[in-house]
């Protein structure tokens, strides 16, 4: 089965920068739709980012449209999502999802593989 595992999560400030990575287990990452989610306790999980396999679709929430950009690192079988200008508002669990010869979606039961998450938390 494949396996994800979420990275590069940390402390920042308002403002600052943090580069999540979410690493696929095996050779089959390049069949998979990615996505980041994110989740506050006591709330619902909420779509962040995603792409499909090849690329050809790339969706973003409106909430980190222009903040937040996601990308596909074939050398270290990785995606990551570079967020910048990081808010408060951004403080939450984000998980890695996954879903193997699929669109992008934003629908959080589209994804049947995830990953235990990093904590990314945004100081005032």
């Amino acid at each position: 089965q494949v396996q994800l595992l979420e990275s590069g999560g940390g402390l920042v400030q308002t403002g600052g920068s943090l580069r999540l990575s979410c690493a696929a287990s095996g050779r089959l990452f390049g069949t998979y739709t990615m996505a980041w989610f994110r989740q506050v306790p006591g709330k619902e999980r909420t779509f962040v980012a995603g792409r499909n396999w090849d690329g050809r679709r790339i969706l973003y929430a409106d909430s980190v449209k222009g903040r937040f950009s996601i990308s596909r690192n074939n050398a270290n079988n990785t995606v990551d999502l570079q967020m910048n200008s990081l808010k408060p508002e951004d403080t939450a669990v984000y998980y890695c999802a996954a879903e193997r010869f699929s669109v992008v979606d934003m629908r959080e039961r589209s994804y049947t593989i995830w990953g235990q998450g990093t904590q990314v938390t945004v100081s005032s």
